[in-house]
């Protein structure tokens, strides 16, 4: 079954193209059928002209924000914004103004009369086709129309509409925007109005100074502490250095104080005694060396000195306590002002909780009010000046001109789809006849329906051989036929053989001569008995009368012998019908036949006998049953297979010997498997055993 399977699978497509074949001329006729309507149906359309207008779209969209001018008209990229505009430019509202400004209502009147505005639209909308440049913000505007000039003017009037709806779209928005911009500004105003007097009472209310304007009331307290906090910070300094100052002069005396005065203090009474001290000095030395100690002189100028020197002990004396004075004083000062400060920021932090805190907060609500009223103030100026002079959304790129060529109808386009559509109808006709047809077409049909070995195909056109010759191609269709009776293992090889068929005119007449035909050539003694008493055909083929034969020896008027005729073939005898008599009821009777078939057999090698068709005529069966063997001839698509099956189970039922299947009035030439079957069996072989001068010229004439 897989081997089957297989091959079936790779015959597929050649199952296909021998039905495409087959019906080879419905599908022609389909073509040109369809071909030839589509070319006349082209030639009677009117010609269409389109005219192209190209515009650049842009997304402008008005989004005002006043804290954030940079940020306004424009928004991220939107992915439905140019599929959007697909849609606006095709609107009504859109197209209704191009047929305004068109006055299309009454270009496109009929018999005087102006169209409603709708059937315009409708004409207009079926005239236009939106197409956008892929990857740009590039949309082509296509108006068809049977005038060029009409489909250039609705192109370019489209691209002004869709042009000037946005720019007033744009205009109208930021109109809008601006209105709705100063009423906030107006609220703003009064938020302001409304904060500055709430600070003004908080401040009445505490009596709290203010700077300036915009200061808060906590940095008056603030600069008090900082006043405070220097002077505490200079008077203990101040302390510090008269308490240094005091301990150094304390710690000195002698002439240690005296050096140390001179930088201590700065006192000019205290440099000049010190400085006549050191004249008496030297000017003691100097009179020591000439005088003695109790010298006048001497003594004077030693009791002048250690008066200097007395006053200025007294006067160190008076510096130290002048330093302690000012360490005293210092060291008060500081204590005063570190109390002070102390009892400030005591009453800087209660003032801070009750006063301070709601001040700040209602002046720092003032601010932000005002910060929101002056940003609303700038952001209505710049939009101001946009609002004169507004960016355009749209630019109309290429203008539409009047084209000089029509772009439709496309003959050679409509031929070619007519060629395609005429291809395809031929062919879809073709395999739906096929579907109907259930005839019988290939060997294998034979084989699956009536399961019965094919011995032979025959071909269209096949006359009686006696007509073409025994040189005749068609008769090695016949050779072989015999052939293969002669090895097959269905039946006998001689004997009796009965050709018949389901139908009238499937060929077995000509099947059963000029099988007769092949048998007599190849020197088996044949008789050719014609049983087709109602519609003989033997007898004209041969060329011999039919006054008396089988119906005369079944009635027993002549015997046998009488009614055999010799022919032209060598080994080849007739027995003819006979004229069947008006009372012909039970002349074919099966005691008589079998009596008639019997005594032939002893005299003849091969009896092949013509029946009448099998369904529907009763003498078929009775002569099959006293066959040897019945062979069938199958007419290619002729019958249904049901009346061909119907016989095989009449010949099952009857339990009649069947040697095969005649595959007869094949269509060589639509069938590529018959054809090369028949051309390498009939032709090829055939006449390669003849002179090798003719062979090719025959090969030529196929």
């Amino acid at each position: 079954m897989t081997e089957v399977h297989k091959k079936e699978n790779s015959l597929h497509f050649l199952d296909y193209w021998r039905v495409i074949r087959s019906r080879k001329e419905i599908v022609l006729a389909v073509l040109f059928l369809v071909v030839i309507t589509g070319t006349a149906y082209t030639f009677t359309l009117p010609k269409i002209y389109a005219a192209q207008a190209r515009i650049q779209v842009n997304q402008d969209t008005v989004e005002i924000d006043p804290f954030n001018p940079g940020a306004g008209g424009m928004r991220g990229y939107d992915p439905y914004f140019l599929r959007t505009q697909y849609e606006i430019i095709q609107s009504k509202p859109i197209l209704y103004e191009v047929i305004n400004r068109l006055n299309l209502q009454e270009v496109w009147s009929q018999k005087g009369e102006k169209i409603p505005k709708e059937i315009a639209y409708k004409i207009l909308r079926a005239s236009l086709d939106v197409n956008q440049h892929r990857d740009t913000n590039l949309i082509a505007l296509t108006a068809n129309r049977q005038d060029p000039q009409e489909a250039a003017r609705i192109a370019n009037e489209l691209a002004a509409v869709y042009r000037d709806a946005r720019l007033d779209l744009k205009y109208k928005e930021m109109t809008l925007a601006m209105d709705a911009l100063r009423r906030e500004l107006e609220k703003q105003q009064e938020k302001v109005s409304r904060a500055e007097q709430h600070v003004e009472e908080i401040r009445q209310k505490f009596d709290i100074a203010v700077l300036s304007e915009g200061v808060d009331a906590s940095s008056v307290e603030k600069l008090r502490l900082q006043q405070l906090e220097g002077d505490r910070i200079a008077a203990r300094v101040e302390m510090l250095v008269a308490k240094t100052r005091y301990e150094q002069m304390e710690a000195l005396s002698g002439d240690d104080l005296l050096t140390a005065s001179a930088y201590v203090t700065s006192d000019p009474f205290v440099e000049t005694m010190r400085t006549q001290l050191k004249d008496y000095d030297v000017a003691l030395m100097s009179l020591l060396e000439n005088y003695g100690a109790n010298h006048p002189e001497v003594k004077q100028t030693q009791a002048a000195r250690d008066e200097l020197a007395e006053k200025l002990s007294k006067a160190l004396e008076g510096i130290k306590k002048g330093l302690r004075a000012q360490y005293i004083v210092a060291k008060s000062k500081f204590e005063a002002l570190d109390t002070e400060l102390s009892g400030v920021r005591s009453t800087e932090q209660k003032s801070q909780r009750e006063k301070i805190l709601p001040f700040n907060k209602a002046q720092q609500e003032l601010e932000i009010q005002r910060s929101i009223m002056n940003a609303l103030k700038s952001r209505i100026a710049q939009e101001g000046i946009t609002l004169e002079v507004p960016r355009t959304p749209v630019e109309i790129v290429d203008a539409a001109e009047p084209p000089t060529r029509p772009v439709s109808p496309n003959l050679i386009l409509n031929v070619l789809l007519s060629i395609f559509v005429g291809l395809g109808s031929g062919v879809g006709l073709a395999y739906f006849i096929e579907y109907l047809d259930t005839s019988i077409k290939t060997a294998d049909d034979v084989e699956r329906w009536i399961d019965l070995p094919v011995l032979g195909l025959i071909p269209q056109q096949v006359r009686p051989l006696i007509e073409e010759g025994p040189d005749s191609e068609h008769a090695e269709s016949y050779r072989v036929l015999r052939t293969n009776m002669a090895f097959t293992g269905s039946g006998p090889n001689k004997g009796a053989f009965a050709v018949l068929s389901s139908g009238a005119g499937e060929g077995k007449s000509t099947t059963a001569f000029n099988l007769a035909y092949v048998c007599a050539q190849q020197g088996e003694k044949v008789l050719l008995i014609d049983a087709d008493l109602r519609r003989p055909v033997q007898h004209t083929i041969l060329g011999v009368s039919n006054r008396f034969g089988l119906t005369n020896v079944l009635l027993r008027d002549v015997p046998v012998e009488e009614t055999i005729k010799t022919t032209s073939v060598p080994n080849l005898h007739f027995l003819p019908s006979g004229r069947l008599p008006r009372a012909s009821l039970g002349i074919i009777d099966p005691k008589r036949i079998c009596e008639l078939v019997q005594s032939l057999k002893l005299k003849y090698d091969i009896i092949m006998v013509d029946t009448p068709p099998l369904v529907g005529i009763s003498d078929s069966a009775v002569i099959a049953k006293e066959m040897d063997g019945v062979l069938l001839v199958v007419q290619y698509r002729k019958y249904p297979r049901d009346m061909i099956v119907r016989a095989k189970q009449m010949l099952d039922t009857l339990g009649i010997p069947q040697v095969g299947v005649v595959l007869n009035n094949i269509n060589i030439m639509r069938d590529d498997y018959y054809y090369y079957q028949s051309y390498y069996s009939s032709n090829y072989y055939y006449h390669s055993a003849e002179s090798g001068a003719a062979a090719p010229s025959e090969m030529k004439g196929a």
